[in-house]
């Protein structure tokens, strides 16, 4: 096989590395998943909470550090399993999540009302069913692993 060839069935190696065939398995994937996303729960919700009571940046800081870390870490474990997740139903959400939040930035009067329809977006994103989560918005398909569960 020569290397076009390689290229045209997806077997190029830096593609296979972003989306393998099969997703990755994360180590203690559960356990990590679940400690992150809860701090990321808890620090968007003190900003969220601290919008609304008329805090300013210096003083929401720290929590904006920790939503952000723990958010990249999230979005590391998954980009670690599969880049698939970026154009799937899941990470869709994520994107619609991210520029929600961009808006909030771009327009501080209506930031909290934008930070309150992030967290709405991102809360459906997490708890949507298989067949949406796994929908592929560039294959137009839902996608299935083996090991999915």
């Amino acid at each position: 096989m020569v290397q076009s060839d390689r290229k045209k069935d997806g077997q190029n190696p830096a593609f296979l590395i972003l989306f393998p065939r099969e997703p990755r398995r994360f180590p203690f994937n559960r356990f990590s998943q679940n400690i992150v996303r809860t701090i990321h729960i808890v620090s968007m919700g003190m900003i969220l909470g601290g919008i609304a009571r008329g805090g300013d940046h210096d003083s929401l800081w720290t929590w904006i550090v920790m939503t952000v870390v723990s958010g990249l870490c999230l979005f590391g474990i998954d980009l670690y399993k599969t880049g698939r997740f970026m154009i799937e139903g899941s990470g869709v959400a994520v994107w619609i999540k991210l520029g929600l939040i961009g808006l909030g930035n771009l327009f501080p009067g209506a930031r909290l009302e934008f930070y309150i329809a992030a967290t709405a977006v991102a809360s459906i994103g997490s708890h949507m069913g298989p067949a949406w989560r796994h929908f592929s918005f560039w294959e137009w398909r839902v996608t299935r692993y083996k090991n999915d569960k």
